[in-house]
């Protein structure tokens, strides 16, 4: 009984250990109108992350492969970071987080496709994204993307 309630806790553990480093690591913001702000006093576009951080594999190995890299964290400088995360366990965000990123996902993100990288420019403007990993290494597309509208 006691190893059957370790296996249901530990992936909770992990992946809340995921969000707050995604959080610390590279100050991600997780309110759209803030970021908006931001992006308008900075002059920068905003790269908008849907993520399912408790229940995505190609999301979990993207954070490792790409946000954790040298390049996008030279890259993440010239963006405001948005975090929209719409994970199964629902006590990971508070009611009201969960109707704000519903909403963003209407909007942004309606096939609702995870992994997905959007860009957004200061107006609230798509601009442009990509959507998917193939959980191999591979991110110069996701840096492509990036480079563009820097």
């Amino acid at each position: 009984m006691k190893s059957l309630l370790f296996l249901f806790l530990v992936p909770l553990f992990l992946t809340t250990e995921m969000h707050t480093d995604m959080d610390k690591d590279t100050k991600w913001l997780t309110d759209f109108e803030k970021a908006l702000k931001v992006a308008k006093k900075d002059h920068k576009n905003v790269l908008v992350y849907f993520t399912g951080s408790d229940w995505c594999p190609p999301c979990k190995m993207l954070k490792t492969d790409l946000f954790d890299s040298a390049e996008f964290k030279a890259l993440s400088k010239d963006y405001v970071l948005l975090y929209v995360d719409m994970p199964r366990n629902r006590d990971l965000l508070s009611p009201e987080q969960r109707e704000h990123n519903k909403d963003l996902l209407k909007k942004y993100n309606k096939k609702g496709v995870f992994p997905l990288l959007k860009i957004v420019n200061a107006k609230g403007n798509a601009l442009d994204e990509y959507s998917g990993y193939s959980m191999n290494g591979e991110i110069r597309y996701h840096l492509d993307l990036l480079n563009r509208y820097k």
